[in-house]
């Protein structure tokens, strides 16, 4: 089994002793991106949609350096600080996944997410 690190200056530097994702046996293992800038390494949004869309152009960034995109994404998994934002998110989220087989999903409301972010997401993507 070979493993390959994916990393790119267009989603947030890994805040630590982890990869942005990992390439092994026709998979791509996307780390949990929160809404962090990638030039500042701030956050980005005060509403739970500016912090998804956010979320969501770092995994974009990600899977694009894999030579992927969304629709390669088999499973993803959402982590909400507050599980009332769903819908809201979800609404994000379809602008992402709208076509053909769509991922796999869990959405979970936990305690609390790194640098107080309001969405975390992580996923797994087929790679061509």
């Amino acid at each position: 089994m070979m493993k390959k690190q994916i990393a790119t200056g267009q989603a947030p530097k890994a805040v630590g002793p982890y990869s942005q994702a990992v390439s092994t046996d026709g998979f791509l293992f996307v780390s949990g991106q929160i809404p962090l800038d990638p030039e500042t390494g701030r956050m980005v949004g005060k509403t739970i949609e500016e912090q998804a869309e956010r979320v969501f152009q770092n995994i974009r960034a990600i899977l694009n350096e894999a030579g992927l995109d969304f629709s390669d994404v088999v499973s993803a998994t959402v982590y909400l600080a507050d599980i009332g934002d769903f819908a809201a998110v979800n609404e994000v989220y379809a602008g992402y996944f709208s076509e053909g087989v769509l991922p796999a999903r869990s959405a979970i409301q936990v305690g609390a997410l790194p640098k107080q972010a309001k969405i975390e997401i992580s996923c797994v993507a087929q790679e061509k």
